[in-house]
């Protein structure tokens, strides 16, 4: 596990009181939570809350217009060698083969570490495509290249908006498992991962944070208390599930307005 300078665990994010607005009005308003060391939380809630841009603010890509995110600490104020996002849509270079998406992300940083590459080349089951271009390869081969391109560069944050959202629902539940396999393969990287997905984020988060609009806001928190190492059959036939989903689906129903 990462250690920052003064011994502790390094991946602790704070948003406080995030807010943001465009042309039509705010989108966020005052979104505060925050994310301990190596947990992975998921965000759910409708189209139009505020996710993919609480996500880009936490990531150093949109700057707040009000409020800040802090890892460690420290302010986010840019993009930084510490954080690693993946996107729904896979933005691999079609000139690169598998392996070398996997690691121009290194190469960007100034880095080299072919060990590093094969081994996770290995633990995505990309061996028999690392030498295919992207337009060679399926759209869950692609999200398996460009999840190993985010890990190659060793981040203390792992951003995820929606990587799973575009996937046929084996390929999706397959991506999951290799989620789940991965955390409890590697302890030392805190995840925050957008969904629309109810099951989604009950099979991936150590809790759920479930957002409404008009404008985004962080309306419930929910732990979930199903221990790893986890399986999609695990969560879905553990005894809390039910009580569970139907506590997120009563959130999520909620008036969107502010009462």
């Amino acid at each position: 596990m990462k250690q920052g300078l003064d011994g502790a665990m390094a991946g602790r994010i704070v948003v406080d009181h995030v807010g943001h607005a465009f042309g039509a009005g705010p989108v966020l308003d005052a979104v505060s939570f925050e994310v301990a060391p190596h947990e992975l939380v998921c965000v759910v809630g409708p189209s139009g809350c505020g996710k993919t841009t609480l996500l880009r603010i936490m990531g150093g890509l949109l700057r707040p217009d009000a409020g800040a995110v802090f890892v460690d600490g420290s302010e986010v104020v840019g993009p930084s060698v510490r954080t690693a996002m993946v996107f729904q849509h896979f933005g691999l270079l079609p000139w690169k083969t598998a392996r070398a998406n996997v690691a121009y992300g290194m190469a960007n940083r100034g880095l080299s570490d072919p060990a590093r590459v094969e081994a996770l080349i290995r633990t995505m089951g990309l061996d028999e495509a690392a030498d295919r271009y992207p337009r060679q390869l399926s759209g869950g081969m692609q999200q398996r290249v460009g999840l190993a391109r985010a890990l190659a560069v060793e981040p203390e944050v792992l951003l995820m908006d929606e990587p799973f959202g575009s996937l046929d629902a084996i390929t999706r539940e397959q991506l999951q498992d290799e989620l789940l396999r991965l955390w409890d393969l590697d302890r030392g990287v805190t995840g925050v991962f957008i969904t629309h997905d109810v099951d989604e984020a009950l099979l991936l988060g150590d809790r759920v944070l479930v957002m409404l609009p008009n404008p985004g806001r962080v309306h419930r928190e929910l732990a979930v208390p199903i221990p790893r190492p986890r399986t999609a059959l695990g969560v879905r036939s553990h005894a809390d599930y039910p009580a569970l989903r139907a506590e997120l689906w009563e959130a999520l129903r909620a008036p969107a307005a502010r009462p």
